[in-house]
């Protein structure tokens, strides 16, 4: 993998053209449905979280229409009884697969979190009332349409929905990729999307897709290595493992939303956008107690339809590094899950983005899942001994960190600053998080520069047509 020097800056708006963009997002999509299957069989459930976890939502099943083989034909893997990290040459789709690690809680209700002012933890989840896990969520329930009132005020882009995501699927859609700042498509950003950290040689660790039962051994990696990442996580999953999500936050990462379901956001429509997006914050407000202020789209499927639904609910999108000969310092470590490439071959191109990432003139984001065994083991037993061994020395840091955000500033209950990033006028200083008709958190984030995200990416889409 070959990347060229110059690096696109966060907010520079410059055409990628890079041919595997649409291969890359059938194969993510596709990965989680396949892992279903050897995920279900590793935890001993037949029917449980492990196989909603991995399955991909509608956008997984949409985006595994090209493939021939199904999870369900697939025969489960052999048991591993080891303890340790398999050799990099025998990571793969099929490897022998070991139990999930035994988990106890970490955190009780009422511990106090590490940031300043946040309230202390919740009492225990109550699990029953949530949408279906891996499903798009009902965009008609009371909570939803109270949550589309916070795009009262703002100019959402009349972009129509893509008809699957994808550049080949949707060719019209495609051939508008510039004007409506389509990422996946093109590679477009905006100015109100983080994609690197400023400073050079600064990382800007992410994780996505979790929590998810191996999740646990990457905490423990981190800790031992004393590392904080920016934890993306999946709504239904944190139901289904609140306590993980808990150790993340208690444990110093930052905490992020990365929708319910997990589906290409640009193909479905503004109230399904809200649900995924609303839900999910509920969900993390009523685990940890505070609401994140920040977003990843799966598969970095963004437009300026989806970035200002998301700015109008208060989070600002989070993508990963981009070069200006197409190169993505994503480590494709799901391919790998998804049985499109071997372990060394992640491991390889997790080498070139280091070599890279030391010659562009600013720091940089990398996209990495704690979702499957092998993308855990691959972190743990591989890349970030790399990361932390290469010279020369990177400083690996949350998302937030490295955009010199404090703690404080990651959540709305917390922040300092009340001019994140606008003053919505039609709902006052406030928003309903919880969906119930009462308002809860206060607008605010403490990034001075950014003052009136939503009205610039209101602009840029103006200017564009």
């Amino acid at each position: 993998m070959k990347f060229g020097a110059l690096l696109l800056f966060a907010g520079l708006q410059v055409a990628l053209v890079h041919g595997d963009i649409i291969k890359v997002h059938h194969a993510h999509g596709n990965n989680h449905a396949r892992m279903a299957k050897r995920q279900a069989s590793a935890s001993g459930s037949s029917s449980g979280s492990a196989s909603r976890s991995a399955s991909g939502s509608a956008s997984g099943s949409q985006a595994a229409s090209g493939s021939g083989t199904s999870a369900a034909s697939r025969t489960p893997p052999p048991l591993d009884t080891s303890t340790t990290i398999p050799p990099v040459a025998s990571i793969s789709l099929g490897m022998p697969t070991k139990a999930p690690p035994s988990y106890t809680a970490s955190f009780a209700p009422g511990a106090t979190p590490p940031i300043a002012g946040a309230p202390k933890i919740p009492k225990a989840l109550v699990k029953t009332g949530w949408p279906p896990a891996d499903k798009v969520p009902d965009p008609s329930s009371p909570e939803v349409q109270e949550w589309m009132k916070e795009l009262e005020g703002f100019t959402i882009p009349n972009i129509p929905p893509t008809k699957d995501g994808s550049c080949a699927g949707d060719p019209t859609a495609a051939s508008q990729a510039k004007q409506h700042g389509w990422w996946t498509c093109g590679g477009w950003t905006r100015d109100t999307d983080i994609a690197a950290c400023p400073d050079k040689l600064d990382w800007g660790l992410t994780f996505d897709d979790g929590p998810s039962f191996y999740t646990p051994n990457l905490l423990k990696k981190l800790k031992a290595t004393g590392v904080k990442a920016s934890f993306y996580a999946v709504g239904s999953r944190t139901i289904e493992r609140p306590d993980m999500l808990i150790d993340e936050y208690m444990s110093g990462h930052e905490v992020g939303v990365h929708t319910w379901s997990h589906p290409s956001l640009t193909m479905l429509t503004t109230e399904q956008i809200v649900a995924e997006l609303g839900w999910t914050r509920k969900a993390i407000k009523t685990i940890l107690g505070v609401t994140p202020v920040t977003m990843r789209p799966p598969r970095g499927d963004i437009d300026d339809r989806v970035r200002a639904i998301s700015l109008a609910m208060g989070l600002v999108p989070v993508l990963w590094t981009s070069t200006a000969d197409g190169g993505k310092f994503d480590s494709n470590d799901w391919r790998v899950a998804g049985g499109e490439f071997p372990g060394q071959k992640s491991v390889d191109i997790y080498n070139d983005i280091m070599k890279n990432a030391s010659i562009i003139p600013t720091g940089f984001v990398t996209l990495q899942h704690d979702l499957f065994e092998i993308t855990v083991d691959l972190a743990v037993g591989y890349t970030l001994d790399s990361a932390l061994s290469h010279t020369p020395k990177f400083a690996l840091q949350p998302v937030g960190h490295c955009q010199k955000w404090d703690a404080t500033e990651l959540y709305r209950e917390t922040r300092k600053n009340t001019s994140f990033p606008y003053t919505n006028t039609s709902r006052g200083a406030s928003i309903d998080i919880d969906g119930d008709g009462q308002m809860d958190a206060a607008l605010g984030f403490g990034v001075p520069l950014w003052t009136s995200l939503l009205a610039l990416t209101s602009v840029l889409y103006a200017v564009s047509l």
